[in-house]
C-alpha cells in the first residue's frame, strides 16, 4: 500500500468516525427532546362529523371513496385551505414576514438563512475534495465558486452585525453573556475556515503546478486574494499542504460540532420552527381550548404541571430563539411588571427539559454534563422589577424585567425537579397576573409561538384547582356569578338603560326587547346586544345609545334582551373561571335560540369575540353572524343608510382595541368612520394597528388594581397626548374608561377628551339634536 493511499483510508475512517459520532449524538439529542414534548397530555379534539351517504350500510366507506364522490369543484373547496396554509406557512418561513417587522434584524436573518442554505453545497464540495482529491463536478463550477466566497462574505457581515447589535448598541430585547456567542463563534469559525481552507488548497495547487503567475482570481476574490498574501510572505508549498490539512480537519470539526451543539441550545428553532409553525393553530386566536369539566376522571382543571401542557404547547418551548421581540412589545413589560413573554417560554423549556430528563432518566446533554440532572434544578427567587420609568411616562422600558428575570431565574441545589411546582416556583403568580392577554407577543413571535393559552390554562389550575385568586378578581367574579356583572349591581337593573334612553333622547322611537316583538309575532333582522358595560356603565351607555340612534337612523329593524341578556362570561373566561364562563355561556346560547336570532351587534369587542368565536364550542350556530358595531356603521355609512352633515372639528387619535385588532383583524373600519366624519383630522400614534399598545384593561386586569412599575394606560394615554389630539378615539368600553382615567392622570381634561367613534359619528349626523 502506497503512502498516497495509506493517507487517504485513514482520512477516509477519521471522517467516518466523526461524522457518525456526531449524527449518533444528533440522533440522540433530537429523540430525547421530543421525547420530552410527547410527555405533554393529548390534545382533546372533536371527532369530524361523519360521512352521511344517506345508506347507513356505505355510511363507513373509507375516505377514497369519500373523496371519488366529489365533484371538482368541492375539491377544489376541500383543498383550498391546505393551499392557503401552505402559502402562509411558506411565506413565513422563507420570506421571514414576521421577521421582517424589524427590518434590519430580518436582512441579517435572511442572509444568514438563506447563507447557510448556499453554503451547504461548498461544504460539500470542500469535504468531497478533501477526501477524493477532486472537486464534485458543479455545472458553472467557477461561477458556484464565486457564490460560495459572495455568500461567505455576506454570512460574516451579518455575524459581525449581530455581535455589534448585541454586544455595542445593547439592544434591550437581547440576552448578552457567554452562551449567545457561542453561536457568533460557531457560523464566524466555519466562514473563516471555508476560506482559508480554499486559501491553502490554491497555494498549494499553484505551487504544485509550478505556476510562478498571480494566485488572485476574480471567481475566488477573498480566498484567492488571501493566497496572494500568504505567498507574498514567503509560505512555502509545504506549509500550505500543512495548514490545509488544519484548516480542512478544523472545517469539519466546527461543521460537526455546530450539528451537535444546535438541538442543545435555542437554535433548535432551525428545525423546530418551521414545524410548529405548520402546526399552528388554525382556529381564530380568539377561541380558548375549552375545559371538559364533566369528566369525573379528571384530578385537576387546568395546567398544574408541565405535562398537562400539549405537545403542541410544548414544542414552542424548543421553537423559541430568543429573540425578545415578543417582551419588547408586552405592556406588562415595558411597564415594570415581572412578567416577560420570552421569559416564560424560556423558564417552562427550561423545566421541561429538567423535568423530562427526571422522568425519562435519560440526560439532556450529549454527551452528558452538567452533573446529576436530578440534585439541582432551576427556581424562580423573590426578585422584582426595579422601575425607574416614573409612573407618568409615555415611553416604555423592559429593562427593568429583563434584569430581573436574568437574576430571579437560577439554579437551585439539592432540589429535586419532582419538588418544583410550576405556578409558583417556574411561573410566579404575579407573573400570570400581570398578563392583559393583548396577543402582541404571539403576533411578534416569528416562529409561531402561543403565549396567552398558557398563561391562561395556569391561571384555570389556580381558580379551578387551587382556589387562589387575587382579591379584587374573586369580588368581580362572585359578583358577575350573583348578580350579573362585576360590580355587584343588581340584577334587575340589566334593563334600565332602556328607560334611560327614552329619557335621554325622547324624541327616538323605543327601542323594543326581543320578547315584545316575539309577542307580536315579528322577527327583527338584528340583536343589539348591550353587554354589561353598555347596560350599567353610566359612560358606556353614551356610546350604546349613540348606537341604537344611528340604527334607528339606517332604519335598521332591531331589538335587545333587555333582562334577559347575561354577562358573555370574557371576564370570567380570561380570569382562568372557566366554570362560570360556561355556565353564563349556555344560558346566552339557550336566549339566542328560543329567539331564533341570526345576526347579533354589540359595541363591545370583548363580548363581540366571545360570542363569534368561542361561543361556537358550546352551541352556538356558526351561521349566526356576529358582528362590531363599527363594521356594521361603516357598511351603513358606504351605502348611504348614514349621512354625516355636520362637521366635528377634532383632532382624532385612534387607539386600537386588542379584542377588536389583533384577535379579529378589525383596523380599517373605525378609521372609515373617522375619516367620514367631516372636520375629524386622524392621527396616528407610533404604536398602532397590529403594534398598538394594549389599554391595561384585557384579560380581567379591567377590574384588577396594577401593582408594580406604572400603569399601562397611563402610558398608553401618554403615547396618544404625544400627537397633541383634541380626541382620543375608542371602539371598546374597555378602551374608553382607561383612556378617560389615563388623561385624569395626566391632568389633561381641559383639552382632551376620550370618546367612542360611535359617538363622533352621531355628532356629525345629528348635529346639536
Amino acid at each position: 500500500m502506497s503512502a498516497h493511499t495509506l493517507v487517504l483510508s485513514l482520512r477516509w475512517f477519521f471522517f467516518a468516525l466523526l461524522t457518525l459520532t456526531a449524527l449518533a449524538c444528533f440522533y440522540a439529542v433530537v429523540r430525547r427532546r421530543v421525547g420530552y414534548v410527547l410527555l405533554g397530555r393529548t390534545e382533546q379534539r372533536k371527532p369530524p362529523p361523519p360521512f352521511d351517504s344517506g345508506d347507513p350500510e356505505n355510511d363507513h366507506r373509507d375516505e377514497m371513496l369519500q373523496i371519488t364522490s366529489f365533484t371538482a369543484t368541492e375539491l377544489a373547496a376541500r383543498a383550498s385551505p391546505w393551499f392557503e396554509r401552505l402559502a402562509a406557512w411558506s411565506l413565513q418561513v422563507f420570506g421571514h414576514r414576521k421577521l421582517l417587522k424589524d427590518l434590519r434584524s430580518g436582512l441579517m436573518h435572511v442572509v444568514l438563512f438563506y447563507g447557510f442554505i448556499v453554503l451547504q453545497f461548498g461544504a460539500a464540495d470542500i469535504v468531497w475534495k478533501g477526501l477524493t482529491g477532486s472537486a464534485l463536478p458543479y455545472p458553472a463550477y467557477r461561477r458556484f465558486v464565486l457564490t460560495q466566497e459572495i455568500t461567505v462574505s455576506l454570512v460574516l457581515l451579518a455575524i459581525l452585525y449581530g455581535a455589534f447589535r448585541r454586544y455595542v448598541e445593547q439592544l434591550r430585547r437581547l440576552k448578552r453573556g457567554w452562551k449567545p456567542s457561542v453561536v457568533l463563534w460557531l457560523i464566524g469559525g466555519l466562514m473563516v475556515t471555508v476560506l482559508l481552507t480554499q486559501a491553502f488548497d490554491r497555494l498549494h495547487e499553484r505551487a504544485a503546478s509550478g505556476s510562478s503567475a498571480s494566485l488572485y482570481d476574480s471567481h475566488a476574490p477573498v480566498s484567492s486574494a488571501l493566497a496572494e498574501g500568504f505567498k507574498a510572505i514567503g509560505l512555502s508549498a509545504g506549509a500550505g499542504n500543512v495548514l490545509y490539512e488544519v484548516f480542512w480537519w478544523l472545517h469539519l470539526a466546527v461543521l460537526l460540532g455546530f450539528l451537535v451543539y444546535v438541538p442543545q441550545s435555542k437554535h433548535f428553532h432551525i428545525f423546530t420552527a418551521p414545524v410548529n409553525l405548520w402546526l399552528r393553530r388554525r382556529s381564530p386566536p380568539g377561541r380558548l381550548a375549552p375545559l371538559d369539566l364533566e369528566d369525573e376522571e379528571a384530578e385537576s382543571f387546568g395546567v398544574g404541571t408541565v405535562e398537562h401542557f400539549t405537545p403542541k404547547q410544548l414544542l414552542d418551548l424548543y421553537a423559541c430563539v430568543e429573540c425578545g421581540r415578543c417582551t419588547n412589545v408586552c405592556p406588562a413589560s415595558s411597564t415594570g411588571k415581572l412578567l416577560s413573554p420570552m421569559h416564560l417560554i424560556v423558564k417552562l423549556r427550561d423545566h421541561l427539559t429538567e423535568k423530562g430528563a427526571a422522568i425519562t432518566s435519560k440526560s439532556p446533554w450529549v454527551p452528558a454534563w452538567g452533573g446529576n440532572v436530578q440534585s439541582s434544578a432551576h427556581v424562580m427567587s423573590g426578585v422584582m422589577p426595579l422601575w425607574t420609568g416614573g409612573s407618568a411616562a409615555a415611553r416604555t422600558d423592559i429593562e427593568p424585567t429583563m434584569t430581573a428575570q436574568k437574576q430571579a431565574w437560577h439554579v437551585q441545589a439539592d432540589t429535586s425537579v419532582a419538588d418544583v411546582a410550576l405556578v409558583g416556583d417556574v411561573m410566579t403568580e404575579a407573573e400570570l397576573w400581570s398578563c392583559t392577554t393583548c396577543r402582541n407577543c404571539e403576533d411578534q413571535c416569528p416562529v409561531g409561538n402561543e403565549h396567552v393559552d398558557k398563561i391562561i390554562d395556569m391561571r384555570r389550575y389556580l381558580v379551578l384547582t387551587e382556589g387562589r385568586v387575587p382579591a379584587e378578581a374573586q369580588r368581580a367574579m362572585q359578583n358577575i356569578e350573583r348578580q350579573g356583572n362585576p360590580w355587584g349591581l343588581p340584577r334587575a337593573e340589566r334593563a334600565a338603560w332602556l328607560a334611560a334612553y327614552e329619557a335621554a333622547v325622547p324624541d327616538a322611537p323605543p327601542v323594543r326587547t326581543m320578547r315584545e316583538a316575539a309577542g307580536n309575532g315579528e322577527q327583527p333582522e338584528l340583536l343589539l346586544w348591550a353587554g354589561t358595560m353598555g347596560a350599567y356603565d353610566q359612560r358606556s351607555r353614551k356610546v350604546l345609545f349613540a348606537v341604537v340612534r344611528l340604527l334607528q337612523q339606517a332604519g335598521i329593524p332591531f331589538a335587545v334582551l333587555g333582562g334577559e341578556e347575561r354577562n358573555s362570561g370574557d371576564t370570567a373566561r380570561r380570569l382562568g373561571n372557566e366554570l362560570l364562563f360556561q355556565t353564563l355561556c349556555a344560558e346566552n346560547v339557550a336566549t339566542l335560540q328560543r329567539y331564533g336570532i341570526r345576526r347579533v351587534v354589540t359595541i363591545c369587542p370583548h363580548t363581540f369575540n366571545a360570542l363569534k368565536n368561542e361561543y361556537v364550542d358550546f352551541g352556538l350556530e356558526p351561521s349566526v353572524a356576529v358582528e362590531h358595531h363599527t363594521t356594521l356603521l361603516a357598511r351603513l355609512l358606504a351605502n348611504g343608510s348614514l349621512v354625516p352633515a355636520h362637521p366635528v372639528n377634532e383632532r382624532v387619535v385612534y387607539h386600537d382595541s386588542c379584542y377588536l385588532g389583533r384577535y379579529n383583524g378589525i383596523y380599517d373600519a373605525p378609521r372609515a368612520l373617522l375619516r367620514a366624519i367631516p372636520g375629524v383630522e386622524l392621527l396616528e400614534m407610533e404604536r398602532n394597528r397590529s403594534n398598538g399598545l394594549c389599554c391595561g384593561a384585557g384579560g380581567g386586569l379591567m377590574w384588577m388594581e396594577e401593582r408594580g412599575g406604572a400603569r399601562v394606560n397611563e402610558v398608553r394615554a401618554a403615547q396618544a397626548l404625544g400627537t397633541s389630539p383634541t380626541v382620543i378615539g375608542s371602539a371598546c368600553p374597555y378602551c374608553l374608561t382607561m383612556m378617560e382615567d389615563g388623561i385624569k392622570l395626566h391632568d389633561a381634561e381641559g383639552g382632551v377628551r376620550a370618546r367612542d367613534v360611535a359617538e363622533l359619528l352621531a355628532e356629525s349626523v345629528f348635529g346639536g339634536r
